[in-house]
């Protein structure tokens, strides 16, 4: 039996209400650890049949999983693109149940359509806004906060996309620059102790893929299948364990082998 070392520790995930996020708090929660699940602040009931529905919960999707995981979970609402949300996000999280050990950066946002043609400077800035400058914030303000002796670790979620994502010009860039502030945080809070890697998945099936795009998924990742939000999960975990104590700076793929 592996002890991981997580039980009793503070968890942040951003974005946890569904999918990938859901998957990663319930992988903590498994591991006896305290969960907070962050999720967008009054997120409306999405009309049915809405594309990427399940990348938006709504505050009754995240309490309900909340109260599934029990064991102190709680939720925390904020709109990271919002000035100050990281610092009130986390602040809030400390003052509830202690400070983070673990931030799990999954929120994210996409805008649709995403090509090149249709890039706008407002969906620009609340896709970067999202997916690279509040886990950046968030991660400078857990350093800050850190009490002494400690050393709370950080897991950025990117895609393995990010070196050229075609039709997703502003998430696949955005994700780029996430992997990038991934390493160089790593080298400069090596020396306090804090840990800052990152997962990149590939094709994940949350929902949004019909049976056709699931069968070409399928069809390109040398494994054989796509992958599950448990996937991303057991990775997730693993970096923040302490098995994985003396890694720090990398973006594990987690892929099946797409995208090598």
């Amino acid at each position: 039996m592996i002890d991981t070392g997580l039980t009793g520790k503070v968890v942040l995930v951003t974005g946890a209400g569904a999918g990938i996020g859901a998957a990663i708090a319930r992988a903590f929660a498994a591991e006896g650890a305290r969960v907070a699940l962050h999720h967008l602040a009054d997120a409306p009931e999405p009309p049915a049949g809405t594309a990427w529905e399940h990348r938006t919960p709504t505050v009754q999707a995240v309490a309900d999983l909340a109260a599934e995981l029990g064991g102190g979970a709680i939720t925390v609402a904020a709109d990271l693109a919002g000035p100050g949300a990281p610092q009130r996000l986390l602040a809030e999280v400390e003052e509830r149940l202690g400070p983070v050990d673990v931030l799990v950066n999954n929120a994210a946002h996409c805008e649709h359509p995403d090509t090149i043609d249709a890039l706008t400077g407002e969906g620009l800035d609340r896709t970067y806004r999202v997916n690279a400058i509040a886990p950046a914030l968030l991660t400078a303000e857990l350093a800050r906060r850190r009490p002494p002796r400690a050393a709370p670790c950080v897991v950025n979620i990117s895609t393995d996309a990010a070196r050229a994502f075609t039709g997703q010009i502003g998430y696949g860039t955005s994700k780029a620059a996430l992997e990038a502030f991934t390493r160089a945080a790593a080298l400069d809070l090596g020396a306090a102790g804090i840990r800052v890697n990152a997962v990149a998945p590939g094709p994940v099936q949350t929902g949004w893929m019909d049976a056709a795009m699931e069968d070409y998924a399928r069809s390109i990742v040398p494994l054989g299948r796509v992958g599950a939000p448990g996937d991303i999960a057991d990775a997730v975990v693993f970096l923040a364990s302490h098995q994985a104590r003396w890694i720090t700076g990398q973006v594990l793929q987690v892929a099946g082998g797409h995208a090598l």
